[in-house]
């Protein structure tokens, strides 16, 4: 036992310790200024936001200590168990009385909360580790992949349940880990098709043409469809019949581009009726390929169509049906249908103005009159990235962003080191949650992407939020620490 302790402080990343220490001791000047009153305690009163942080940190260091001591197998032979547990919690939350700002992602054992979607990040990364290091696992199986999403979806699922949908958007971040473990790229395609489809068409979806018949977000939606399958046949069915994409490309794209004008200068109707119409064709000629030539790549390009055609008609529902008020006009505000600067778009508009003001240095340490007169919602929370822009200014913000990616790089360097292929899948998760909360989180506070409410790791004001990413951190450096053997 003695010299399984020495060989973990020998062998420990001292690196990643060091950017963890850094990155937590700026989170927590970061909160004293986003917090602090004129006239309250000192920051060290555990009755303010910055003392009760600062004890958050203490508790994160024993956890990241007693982490560290426990043997690594620990770690691979509980993931499922753990996993469960967590699945357990996500479950029972959902029937939680207490709600906290709509959301009843919390657990409240009297002065203290906690918020198991942080810690079932981990939990769902080991698990995942754990069944890709199967001996027998192998991506392209179908059954495989299916029971991988199935682990990467049903925390995502339950969390949803909780009306906590900027949590449950992280778990999407673990499909960058499955592309490094040999998931095809048509899948990340199909995610990138998806968020296109999803943008164009409710941007431009109470646009009409000059037909007065025909939206210009349905009809850009089916043209790319057409034109991406004619695309992928090319790509990937172009041996077996070298002139069918261009079949498509000519049928598809030329019918769209007649329909277009014969409805605008001769009798108008609805084009994407017409385009409806193309698809299905593609559809049974492609299966047509598929019986003759029992080529998998067309069975593929089929799902792709029929796939974009349910998605896409199926968002006009999930936007309106399912997504909360206040999500709605967020993303409305974000791309532009709507303005709303004393409403939704209050917080980003008041961030962004707190960012500029801090100039290139910034005003200083407790200078910030955005955030002394609390103008900015959440701005030791979702939006204290506002507040380093205010008082560090660009170049406090950019040095924030280099830790960041220091130690992006540096989980990278880890991961790729790893002896097992559980130590490489929980190491890409890791690291891709910090990405997908880093990205979104500083994105949402300058108004580049959608508020959907996640935690800046080790700045934002929480304990649950600073455990989780403790948690997750100090198991790969564990798992890192006993590669060698």
């Amino acid at each position: 036992m003695g010299y399984m302790r020495g060989s973990v402080w020998k062998n420990v990343d001292w690196w990643t310790i060091g950017l963890y220490l850094i990155l937590v001791i700026c989170g927590w000047f970061s909160v004293c200024g986003a917090s602090y009153d004129y006239g309250e305690p000192n920051f060290l009163d555990i009755t303010t936001r910055a003392g009760k942080q600062l004890m958050w940190i203490g508790y994160s260091l024993g956890i990241g200590f007693v982490i560290l001591m426990l043997e690594d197998r620990v770690y691979d032979t509980y993931a499922y168990l753990l996993y469960g547990i967590m699945i357990l919690l996500l479950f029972g939350t959902i029937f939680n009385p207490h709600e906290i700002k709509g959301s009843r992602s919390w657990i409240v054992l009297g002065p203290v909360s906690l918020q198991p979607a942080e810690f079932a990040k981990f939990a769902t990364a080991l698990a995942l580790g754990k069944y890709i290091n199967e001996y027998t696992f192998q991506m392209q199986r179908t059954r495989n992949l299916i029971t991988v999403l199935g682990i990467i979806l049903l925390p995502m699922a339950l969390i949803i349940l909780q009306k906590e949908t900027g949590s449950a958007l992280v778990y999407l971040s673990f499909f960058l880990m499955l592309y490094r473990e040999g998931m095809t790229g048509t899948v990340l395609f199909s995610g990138i098709c998806a968020v296109v489809f999803f943008i164009v068409g409710l941007k431009f979806s109470a646009e009409i043409m000059p037909d007065e018949m025909t939206s210009w977000g349905e009809f850009s939606v089916l043209t790319l469809v057409i034109l991406l399958s004619s695309f992928l046949v090319g790509k990937y069915c172009q041996r077996q019949s070298p002139k069918l994409a261009a079949y498509i490309f000519g049928i598809g794209g030329g019918g769209t581009l007649l329909g277009a004008l014969f409805s605008n200068y001769v009798i108008p109707f609805n084009v994407c009726h017409l385009q409806l119409a193309l698809c299905g064709g593609i559809v049974l000629t492609l299966a047509f390929f598929y019986l003759r030539e029992r080529l998998r790549a067309y069975f593929y390009v089929i799902l792709f169509v029929v796939g974009s055609g349910i998605f896409f008609f199926s968002t006009d529902y999930v936007f309106n049906q399912v997504l909360e008020p206040h999500q709605k006009i967020r993303i409305e505000v974000l791309l532009g249908m709507k303005d709303d600067p004393a409403g939704a778009g209050y917080n980003v508009n008041q961030s962004k103005i707190a960012i500029g003001s801090g100039g290139l240095f910034g005003k200083g340490f407790l200078n910030g009159t955005q955030t002394k007169l609390k103008y900015v919602p959440e701005q030791d929370t979702d939006f204290i990235f506002c507040t380093i822009g205010e008082e560090q200014g660009f170049v406090g913000s950019a040095f924030v962003i280099f830790l960041f990616m220091a130690l992006i790089l540096r989980l990278i360097v880890l991961s790729e080191r790893q002896e097992s292929r559980f130590g490489r899948v929980y190491g890409y998760c890791v690291l891709s949650i910090f990405f997908f909360h880093l990205f979104i989180n500083i994105g949402m506070v300058l108004g580049l992407t959608p508020v959907i409410g996640i935690p800046l790791p080790f700045f934002s004001y929480g304990g649950s939020s600073l455990w989780g990413f403790t948690i997750l951190l100090f198991v790969f450096l564990r798992i890192d620490a006993a590669r060698e053997k």
